[in-house]
């Protein structure tokens, strides 16, 4: 059966990718952001998130292509897709990063929950863990980098997404709906693979990210399974390739960077320190677009 799925932020980097994955495995997506998306099979339907009512007005809206269709009566919706947002500090000043993205993701969750839509996935982030846009660079907990790890950041960004998470967790326990938050690693598309040579020439640059990446298409993949599986409450998912974005191994990456943080879990030879293993047990996520599929090595 075809998903009918309300996507924010649609036009995004992030945003596009996951969009046409989705239209690829036979889902009908509203767009709903502030630009248009470049896509003959998505409508954009141009909302300011941080307005309820355009919200509320947006998730209930006709999710069809055209004003000519035989019928603009709105359908029943499947799940909310939020990615809309400020994507990370120093865009605009850090009191706008925070109420546009924790404001905005009240008013799509809230207007979901009131709308009676029983699915909601939304874009948390990496930069949770408090490592990313720290003021200077800290070392974490412990790694693996896991969803039970006691998030601390520090920035204007990472703080408004674990007040996101805060907020699903409110309405899921309110309302009894799923509502799944992705903590998205550096997402890499297709054309970026170019890129990491240079990363591998200097593998102290990608320390503050603990060298994570999700390709775009991946990504796509994850949130397709999070609307995919019911019956789960509230939960956090990290969203990352398998392996790390460098060609050392992970424990030499440790050894050399991260030297005095204790290792809690048995690491692969260059597994990822953002761990998927959660997504992987629970979702069955299984990334098919490593680095290395792409990337000529010397």
């Amino acid at each position: 059966m075809t998903k009918r799925i309300m996507f924010t932020g649609g036009s995004g980097k992030a945003g596009r990718h996951v969009v046409q994955y989705l239209v690829e495995q036979g889902c009908q997506v509203l767009n709903i952001d502030t630009k248009p998306l470049d896509n003959p099979k998505v409508r954009t339907l141009i909302t300011d998130i941080t307005d309820s009512g355009q919200v509320f007005n947006a998730l209930s809206s006709y999710i069809g292509l055209h004003e000519f269709d035989p019928s603009l009566r709105p359908q029943p919706v499947d799940a909310v897709v939020h990615f809309a947002a400020i994507p990370r500090i120093m865009i605009t000043t850090d009191n706008e990063v925070f109420r546009i993205n924790a404001l905005g993701t009240y008013n799509v969750i809230e207007a979901a929950v009131k709308l009676g839509i029983r699915k909601v996935v939304i874009a948390s982030s990496e930069t949770t863990y408090g490592l990313v846009f720290a003021n200077e660079p800290r070392d974490p907990q412990y790694f693996p980098l896991d969803e039970d790890y006691d998030v601390d950041p520090m920035d204007s960004y990472a703080l408004s997404k674990v007040v996101n998470e805060k907020t699903a967790r409110a309405f899921a326990l309110r309302s009894g709906i799923d509502i799944y938050a992705l903590r998205i690693g550096n997402v890499i598309e297709p054309h970026e693979y170019s890129l990491f040579p240079k990363w591998f020439a200097d593998p102290g640059f990608r320390k503050r990210i603990a060298w994570s990446y999700v390709d775009a298409r991946d990504l796509g993949q994850i949130t397709l399974r999070a609307i995919e599986k019911d019956g789960l409450g509230y939960q956090v998912f990290n969203a990352a390739n398998d392996d790390t974005s460098s060609d050392l191994p992970t424990a030499e990456l440790l050894k050399r960077f991260y030297p005095g943080v204790p290792v809690k879990a048995e690491l692969g030879e260059y597994e990822t320190l953002l761990s998927n293993r959660k997504a992987r047990d629970v979702l069955g996520f299984r990334p098919e677009h490593s680095w290395r599929k792409y990337v000529t090595q010397a």
